[in-house]
């Protein structure tokens, strides 16, 4: 056997030998194209121990939606529905975001895949902390990647520092498409938020919702017009 074919076989074992400890510890980078498709990735998050919320979940929630959809939407991090089923954006927010998507003709099964920065849930459903985040990060970019979406919604401040770094409050920047890595991305309230200020009044947090989801129905269309 040649020298070239024996390095090129240890290289093989030792990228193999480094992708099986991915779910074991922060430390070991994902590097883009670690994953062939989502269920790969998925039976990695469901093995996670990255950080330490590996420890205290019932299900990891990876996604759920067209795994080739044209949009996007990321979330911040599981509720306990989210954490019993499996499944991002079940709860009364999911089925609020649902209706939204459907006001203007958008299905999970055919236009949106919905995923979160971070596949487990935080005790109590706090915020997940700047360490957890990172650990997550890299899993999200390869579903980034794998599916491939032209538009990506951000679903709250969380989701928006958490993949893009910017800091600013949602209420400033919702509604604005903003440019990462190549793809359009718009900020918009988290349904959670809207459960909350239920009001429809002109400039409501439900209200100017309306004007988001219909401007990214527009944009989806001029896409899907100038392919």
């Amino acid at each position: 056997m040649s020298s070239e074919i024996q390095l090129s076989l240890f290289n093989e074992e030792s990228n193999f030998a480094q992708k099986e400890l991915i779910p074991t510890d922060a430390k070991i980078p994902v590097p883009p194209g670690t994953y062939t498709n989502l269920t790969e990735l998925a039976q990695h998050c469901n093995q996670c121990q990255r950080c330490e919320l590996g420890s205290t979940r019932t299900h990891a929630v990876v996604g759920r939606g067209n795994l080739k959809a044209p949009i996007m939407i990321i979330g911040e991090a599981p509720g306990q529905n989210e954490d019993e089923t499996g499944l991002p954006f079940v709860g009364r927010s999911g089925q609020l975001l649902d209706k939204i998507l459907a006001s203007v003709n958008l299905t999970t099964e055919q236009d949106v895949y919905i995923a979160n920065i971070n596949k487990c849930r935080p005790p109590n459903n706090r915020v997940p902390t700047p360490n957890e985040m990172a650990a997550c990060l890299p899993y999200l970019l390869e579903q980034i990647r794998l599916v491939d979406p032209k538009i990506i919604l951000l679903t709250g401040a969380t989701a928006v520092k958490g993949l893009t770094g910017d800091k600013r409050g949602i209420t400033k920047i919702r509604g604005q498409w903003l440019e990462w890595a190549g793809r359009l991305c718009m900020p918009i309230f988290h349904p959670s938020y809207l459960l909350r200020n239920p009001s429809k009044e002109p400039n409501s947090p439900k209200w100017l919702m309306w004007q988001d989801i219909q401007t990214v129905r527009a944009k989806y269309d001029e896409i899907r017009t100038s392919n």
